[in-house]
């Protein structure tokens, strides 16, 4: 039976994931922060589900629990490891806390280099395992292209995904590991559709509050719109299971507009986004 791990588990793409996966005939480890979730998701899931309870930035708990995937493997090798937990933390760069910064990048990026280092040996970097190697997928966005304003801690976070990504997985070809990037645009998950409860009171005297206010609307607007986390968890399973994966796989559920925005020159894409947003100066 494979075998894959999945930070942030609890909900989203990675709940839609391990679901998915479960069908296929896959075992599943599945991080989560709560111990309520951890058991939650034992009811919902089944025997070949194993809750691992840890923060994506919490090296000790994350080792601990690779320890704990080891012991279950029995010496086999794991099929993949999907790196998904993640947060969104939106603000103009120039108002917003350097802690507040500093966590978006905490979680998003060093969360998976710690979740990397953690679960490479069993992916096949350790060559005493058996089976064959395993696969990383790295889940980005179409914002680690884009350069949504507002949104430039997590933006950031996602561009550096996907260079980490393309650099791991050249570094990773020396075991035979892959390493693929799913980007999804907008997904019906908790972080947009709790846009609502995101506190901009901190930029009542911002000059950047009625563009705050359009975003945080937007945020609702994505909630209702998005992919539904199952078409994500489809492209996850592709990534893992197909014979010859694409390095880069995006899903958006307005296609055309990335497209456009895509091959835009910059300056008339910035025009755009500042006039929607009321970031232009005044006349």
């Amino acid at each position: 039976m494979r075998s894959v791990v999945i930070t942030g588990a609890s909900t989203g793409i990675g709940w839609a994931t391990a679901k998915l996966l479960l069908e296929r005939g896959f075992r599943v480890f599945g991080s989560v922060r709560k111990q309520a979730d951890a058991d939650r998701l034992s009811g919902e899931f089944g025997a070949n589900f194993t809750p691992l309870l840890f923060d994506v930035t919490d090296e000790a708990a994350v080792l601990a629990s690779a320890r704990e995937v080891r012991a279950a493997l029995g010496g086999e090798t794991l099929a993949g490891l999907v790196n998904n937990a993640g947060i969104a933390v939106t603000g103009p760069v120039l108002e917003l806390s350097v802690d507040d910064f500093r966590r978006q990048l905490e979680v998003n990026v060093i969360g998976p280099v710690i979740a990397t280092q953690a679960f490479a040996p069993l992916l096949g970097s350790d060559g005493e395992l058996k089976g064959p190697k395993g696969r990383i997928v790295m889940i980005s966005s179409v914002a680690g292209k884009t350069g949504n304003p507002l949104s430039s801690p997590y933006v950031a976070s996602k561009h550096a995904i996907e260079g980490l990504s393309e650099s791991l997985r050249r570094e990773l070809m020396l075991f035979g590991i892959d390493v693929i990037v799913v980007a999804p645009g907008a997904v019906k998950t908790p972080i947009w559709s709790k846009s609502e409860d995101v506190d901009i009171s901190a930029y009542k005297n911002s000059p950047y509050l009625p563009a705050l206010e359009k975003v945080r609307a937007f945020m609702q607007h994505l909630s209702k719109i998005g992919l539904p986390p199952e078409k994500i968890a489809e492209r996850i399973a592709e990534a893992l299971t197909a014979d010859h994966p694409k390095v880069r796989y995006a899903i958006t559920p307005d296609p055309m507009r990335h497209l456009i925005t895509g091959w835009l020159p910059k300056r008339m894409v910035d025009g755009i986004m500042a006039k929607r947003l009321g970031l232009l100066p005044p006349a």
